[in-house]
């Protein structure tokens, strides 16, 4: 997908608008995994999620290829949206942010804290994204789609930072919604020629990619009623699919109750707030464990961005929306 140099370039421009994430040994993970993990802390990016890597990457290349576009329009559940509300007015652009109604209200209010105009509309993602791709048909707006070269080579950064400081791993547990993080996983370790077995993770409720790959074509899922609104895709990205059902490992899915189990791991495991995307990579390797014993194991934790609501939920020892 892409050469080392051309992410190296790609990290020295994201260098400048935040500093590299953390990727920590924990001993009580390894105690509850049986085997060494390294967590990769996406949440600790200035966004509070890896997605803000691929909205500097592609407001650059948008100021240089479009120069008359007054901005971008999108859809998100959230952390897609602050990363491109970030990069947007921090070069002078609009942001007009579809989300489907019933969203996270705290990452509502922080896409608005980084300048998105929002709006909300439809059911779910899938409705949103459609409204946003509608918008752009009648405003100086750039559509920015769910999946882009320029968003998959911003993310890749993260891929780059956690195999250079840790070229042994033996596998790594990526999220999956729309596909960038597992794509640019993939493509760090290509650019770099390692072996290490890439894990896509997704919701038993929104299990497109799995069963996507599973056909061999792509299949929408009728609903995508998960907690773990990073995840909650209907319908899988058809360029991400060319990428992922080639490449990764295998893809699994993982249930609410599962991923509630990983969130309050990392809690007392780390005092690292994850939010439900952001610990299914987690919540898939200690299922997985078996297999691991003995192995070097990287956890992608995506994104801590939790409504508090849910959060008193998960202390609780519940599952949102159950």
């Amino acid at each position: 997908m892409f050469t080392e140099a051309e992410l190296d370039d790609a990290h020295r421009l994201v260098a400048r608008y935040m500093m590299p994430t953390p990727a920590h040994d924990w001993p009580l993970l390894a105690q509850a995994l049986g085997s060494q993990v390294i967590v990769k802390h996406e949440n600790h990016a200035p966004t509070g999620a890896f997605k803000v890597r691929g909205g500097i990457t592609f407001m650059d290349w948008l100021k240089r290829n479009h120069p008359r576009m007054q901005g971008i329009v999108t859809a998100t559940r959230g952390n897609h949206g602050q990363s491109q509300a970030r990069a947007a007015t921090a070069m002078g652009l609009r942001a007009k942010i579809f989300v489907p109604h019933g969203n996270s209200t705290e990452k509502n209010a922080a896409m608005r804290a980084f300048g998105a105009e929002l709006v909300e509309h439809g059911a779910d993602f899938d409705e949103a994204r459609e409204a946003a791709m509608r918008a752009a048909e009648t405003e100086p707006l750039f559509p920015v789609p769910p999946f882009h070269t320029e968003l998959v080579r911003g993310v890749a950064t993260y891929g780059l930072e956690l195999f250079r400081a840790h070229p042994d791993l033996d596998v790594v547990y990526v999220p999956v919604g729309c596909g960038s993080g597992l794509c640019g996983t993939l493509a760090a370790r290509d650019a770099l020629g390692l072996s290490t077995e890439i894990v896509g993770v997704v919701s038993d409720q929104a299990a497109g990619a799995k069963l996507s790959v599973e056909a061999g074509h792509l299949v929408e899922t009728n609903a995508a009623d998960t907690f773990a609104d990073g995840m909650a895709v209907r319908v899988p990205v058809g360029e991400a699919f060319d990428i992922y059902s080639e490449k990764a490992h295998h893809i699994e899915a993982v249930s609410d109750a599962e991923i509630a189990d990983a969130i309050r791991l990392y809690y007392t495991a780390t005092h690292n707030l994850a939010e439900g995307a952001g610990a299914a990579a987690l919540a898939l390797a200690l299922r997985e464990k078996d297999r691991l014993e003995g192995r070097k194991v990287g956890v992608v934790l995506s994104g801590g961005n939790i409504d508090m609501g849910w959060f008193r939920t998960l202390l609780a020892g519940g599952v949102p929306g159950v």
